[in-house]
């Protein structure tokens, strides 16, 4: 079964597509290494800095400036800076990758403990918490909900992001479409961009569920 053509290349060829199963699934798992070993780094780098950022104010607009110079570099020039150091391997597309991640994530970290009520910090104060015990105890739980939200747009943003890495041989689905435009061939174009889209869906739906699960409070509020 053949969809709609296009300039005489059909949308998708079912028997390419059958034939290719095994290396579709494989490129899915790339693409998803690729995502999820960037948004970890980006986790590990962006939470102590935005910790240190909370704690200390006058650290807020320096950390925020060079992850916003970060976040514009260019993708194809980041490679290119890159490919004298690290070759045509992972760290090549998962260095720039992680570096996108930063600014999405330190300024959700901050956008959620900034909000933490002023009554609240009072109250744990006057229990005798401590500084520490106060802000894994209270201020991170509640941040959770902007703190995941900065994880479902960096992890959506990853998502897309990664095909461009196919440009130094660590594309996932963008090796796909690389070949779509390389051979003017639409199928594995359409494939491509729709395992994209799906993954996207998919990784967002499932971190709003993890936030869901981690602020029950939220769930009792709402029904209360």
């Amino acid at each position: 079964m053949l969809l709609a053509a296009y300039d005489g290349n059909t949308l998708v060829d079912w028997s390419w597509v059958n034939d290719h199963t095994t290396e579709i699934w494989q490129r899915v798992q790339e693409h998803l290494q690729l995502v999820g070993w960037s948004l970890l780094w980006g986790v590990v780098l962006a939470l102590p800095l935005a910790l240190l950022a909370h704690r200390y104010r006058h650290l807020r607009g320096p950390a925020l400036s060079v992850t916003g110079i970060l976040y514009t570099i260019p993708s194809i020039a980041a490679f290119s800076l890159l490919l004298p150091y690290t070759g045509l391997s992972q760290n090549t597309a998962i260095i720039p990758l992680t570096a996108y991640t930063l600014l999405i994530l330190v300024r959700n970290v901050l956008a959620g403990l900034d909000g933490v009520s002023g009554d609240v910090l009072e109250a744990a104060e006057g229990m005798g918490y401590s500084g520490s015990r106060r802000l894994f105890s209270v201020e991170l739980p509640l941040a959770v909900p902007s703190i995941i939200a900065g994880l479902r747009i960096a992890a959506v943003t990853l998502i897309g992001l990664v095909p461009v890495a196919a440009l130094v041989g660590q594309g996932g689905l963008g090796t796909f479409m690389l070949d779509g435009f390389n051979r003017d061939f639409q199928t594995p174009l359409t494939v491509a961009t729709v395992l994209v889209v799906a993954i996207a869906v998919i990784v967002d739906a499932l971190l709003l569920l993890v936030q869901r699960l981690a602020t029950p409070w939220n769930r009792r509020m709402a029904r209360a």
